[in-house]
């Protein structure tokens, strides 16, 4: 009997303060006529992944502006100072109980598109057994967004703490499936200059 198909829904952390960027909210800043956040927030909606949530903190109701028309699902984290386990986990408390697996994206990379999300995903769909995580990796190095099996990742997402991401807690595990990707998984806006290369 074959099992059914595996459910993966998508959560956007879009919470952080982005201090490196100046004064102004940087998932706000304009690329291409659009916020940065938007452009990420399509890309997911644009994959096969749902629902997609986006985690919001500092500046929430500017960056929950710049996303209104999308079909998200906004949550608000308001613990996103502590650092980014607080807003992965609020991301995850947000997902239905049937979602099997979760891609997390970052809200400040905007060259990510549908293409990479679907490739994680068609990844993870077809692996028997199910890894624990599919990662991009572009130039020998592991990049974003990750695809993270929420049943096997359970007990460590829990226990998730501080300015930390998915990253550390797939180090040294052997059931991490690494899928060769463009050097968009590796692209993030930190600085203005940055935002002027996208």
């Amino acid at each position: 009997m074959s099992m059914p198909e595996p459910r993966i829904g998508a959560v956007i952390l879009a919470a952080g303060r982005g201090t490196r960027f100046g004064p102004e909210p940087k998932l706000l800043a304009m690329l291409h006529g659009e916020p940065l956040i938007r452009h990420v927030a399509r890309a997911a909606l644009a994959s096969s992944a749902r629902p997609v949530v986006v985690v919001l903190g500092a500046h929430s109701d500017a960056v929950g502006a710049a996303l209104a028309g999308l079909d998200l699902r906004l949550v608000d984290n308001p613990d996103s100072a502590v650092g980014l386990s607080t807003s992965l986990r609020a991301g995850l408390a947000a997902m239905p109980d049937a979602i099997d697996a979760v891609v997390v994206l970052l809200g400040d990379m905007p060259r990510i598109t549908a293409a990479h999300l679907d490739g994680l995903i068609a990844v993870y769909r077809a692996a028997e057994p199910r890894p624990s995580a599919v990662v991009p990796v572009t130039g020998g190095r592991r990049g974003n967004p990750v695809l993270l099996d929420l049943d096997k990742l359970k007990e460590v997402l829990e226990n998730l703490s501080g300015d930390t991401g998915a990253g550390p807690l797939l180090a040294g595990r052997g059931d991490v499936i690494e899928v060769e990707m463009d050097d968009a998984v590796a692209f993030d806006v930190d600085t203005p200059a940055a935002l002027a290369g996208g």
